[in-house]
């Protein structure tokens, strides 16, 4: 038995999209306005749009309650895999007291909130967006600020805002990936039109955080810094986005970054350092207490983390433990049981134990363990806490992944892109909220690109606008919306330990969601009808073969390429973790009197 959806329940598109639409008012509503915890108004978010996509798009209660259960799943494999394990990595730094070195090490570079919050929250969680996504960033930068000292709510909001600037091409390029293959468009022509529009918001983000923490003189103070961060950033992103392909840009501008600004505060410093106004005055930069041992080993749970990171995004590594742990079961009764326009929806759970990003960030733990100096019995206790202080979250999480399931699969979320649709000539301007829309019901800039992209390049060819504008719009609007999604709420919280506090962190950062939103819709109507040379013209993709010919060769030996890479990069970790315990130990290595 079949169920075809239907997408416009009224037959008036505006009433439909109003009707559509009232889960989503509902949740701005309980987090906004009544400060509900998110649970609670998660779960209350599903069972209305449980309640309208059986009531009023005629599903079957059976399909509604299964595609809510598909997207929990999701939900709790691989997402909430991230936040624990990521979580986990921190608490254990926190416990061991290796975070003091770290702290001590940033705070010898710059004790200034500002310019820490430039090198975490914009450049580190860039790189980690990059190497990972789905949630790693916001986890581990907001709970190494909260560790410094931050403000828990603007940890938590600061790094959601730094987040906007690499999300597109997070977690080694997917979003373009998905972008391109659901609109049709050409892969490298869609990472050349993003990579034209985004670095002008990131060149900007830097500024704009440093001015949010400590408003407009204080903020303006390290315009340099700022300028050097986000400009180092953005036209890394540039060019690597344009000539390298959408794999690349995240890693390359953020590490680029961080080198930048580093080498630029050892030359220049503000003449007066900020901190929140409870902290008090600083008392100046401090000095570098430890050895360059000792800061080795404090750091290098998070270079191995990189390297895990990094390595499980090359995709013959990927395919490699996907060929060995990859299970995927069809859903039943649901999987091509709904039918959207002529085709049938697949509903395939994947589960993949060994490839998940958490996977990687685990073993990054373990590697750790005894870099860090703990013990097997301390560290199954700091996991068990780990548990318990994310069990909220986790079920937050999971029913917001619902949510948005029940939402794809009812024909909802069609219905309130068809709305958008609906503007004319007008869309290029509105093509950005869908993208946003779609992060905000997803959480994902790569869901965003699945859902609304092929509605994208149909509504722009129609209006006689290039699709490649609006596809890309619909990435780099949905990059704004990732700071407001409750599931990147529910991964703040949990990480800054503000669990149920979810709308505190909405109400601080849904005006600049918008209003990024904004801006990026006032250069896609620039885009689309006055600076049209902006571009990038279909088929000049010989940079991008050239460029991705090393990986295709690669994933051509599979699993034994793979596997090669994996050796290799385990071996490196091995080093890194030998290393940093013999340089760290107390015997051949102490802090200086």
């Amino acid at each position: 038995m079949t169920w075809t959806m239907a997408t416009d329940p009224f037959n008036n598109v505006a009433l439909s999209a109003l009707v559509a639409a009232l889960p989503i008012f509902y949740l701005f509503w309980a987090l906004a306005c009544r400060r509900m915890k998110g649970h609670w108004s998660a779960l209350c978010a599903v069972a209305i749009a449980v309640a309208i996509a059986v009531m009023v798009y005629g599903m079957p209660l059976k399909l509604a309650l299964l595609s809510t259960l598909n997207g929990m799943m999701f939900g709790l494999w691989p997402v909430t895999w991230i936040v624990v394990t990521a979580v986990f990595i921190y608490n254990l730094s926190v416990k061991t007291g290796q975070f003091e070195v770290i702290k001590n090490s940033l705070a010898s570079i710059s004790d200034d909130r500002r310019l820490q919050a430039l090198l975490i929250a914009f450049s580190f969680g860039a790189f980690l967006e990059g190497a990972a996504g789905f949630g790693t960033p916001v986890a581990i930068s907001a709970a190494m600020l909260v560790g410094l000292g931050f403000n828990p709510l603007y940890a938590a909001g600061l790094c959601l805002l730094a987040n906007t600037a690499p999300v597109a091409f997070g977690a080694i390029g997917i979003p373009i990936v998905v972008g391109a293959q659901v609109s049709g468009v050409d892969l490298m022509a869609l990472s050349q039109m993003v990579g034209r529009t985004l670095p002008f918001v990131s060149v900007l983000i830097p500024l704009y955080l440093v001015i949010l923490m400590s408003g407009w003189k204080k903020g303006l103070e390290v315009w340099p810094a700022a300028i050097v961060s986000g400009g180092s950033f953005a036209v890394t992103q540039w060019w690597s986005s344009n000539y390298l392909g959408p794999m690349l840009p995240d890693i390359l501008a953020s590490i680029v970054s961080i080198f930048c600004l580093v080498i630029f505060l050892r030359k220049w410093h503000p003449e007066n350092s900020w901190r929140f106004p409870e902290e008090g005055a600083s008392s100046g930069k401090e000095k570098l207490r430890y050895t360059g041992g000792q800061l080795f080993r404090a750091w290098a749970p998070f270079l191995i983390l990189s390297i895990f990171v990094a390595a499980w995004g090359v995709k013959p590594i990927k395919e490699a433990l996907d060929y060995f742990t990859l299970v995927k079961v069809e859903i039943p009764g649901l999987h091509n049981r709904i039918i959207r326009g002529d085709m049938p929806m697949a509903a395939i759970y994947g589960f993949n134990l060994f490839s998940a990003a958490g996977t990687a960030i685990l073993l990054a733990g373990l590697f750790s363990i005894p870099v860090m100096g703990a013990s097997l019995p301390a560290s199954g206790k700091v996991a068990v806490q780990t548990l318990k202080t994310l069990r909220w979250p986790v079920a937050t999480i999971s029913m917001i992944l619902g949510f948005a399931y029940i939402m794809n699969f009812s024909g909802m979320a069609i219905t309130l892109g068809n709305a958008f649709a609906s503007t004319g000539k007008l869309f290029p301007f509105f093509s950005p909220f869908l993208g946003w829309l779609g992060v905000f019901m997803t959480g994902s800039d790569t869901s965003t690109n699945a859902l609304f992209g092929k509605l994208q390049e149909v509504t722009a060819t129609k209006i006689g606008v290039d699709p490649l504008i609006t596809v890309s719009a619909n990435t780099c609007g949905g990059v704004c919306g990732k700071m407001v999604s409750p599931q990147s709420l529910a991964v703040a919280t949990a990480a800054v330990g503000l669990v149920g506090q979810e709308s505190d962190i909405l109400r601080f950062t849904l005006r600049h969601s918008l209003i990024l939103t904004g801006v990026v819709a006032v250069m896609t109507m620039l885009q689309a009808y006055v600076f049209k040379w902006i571009v990038p013209v279909y088929g000049k993709t010989a940079v991008a073969a050239a460029a991705k010919a090393p990986l295709a060769a690669a994933a051509a030996g599979f699993p034994s390429q793979g596997l090669l890479y994996l050796g290799v990069m385990l071996a490196v970790i091995v080093i890194v973790t030998v290393t940093s315990r013999v340089m760290g130990s107390e015997r051949c290595c102490r802090p200086d009197p």
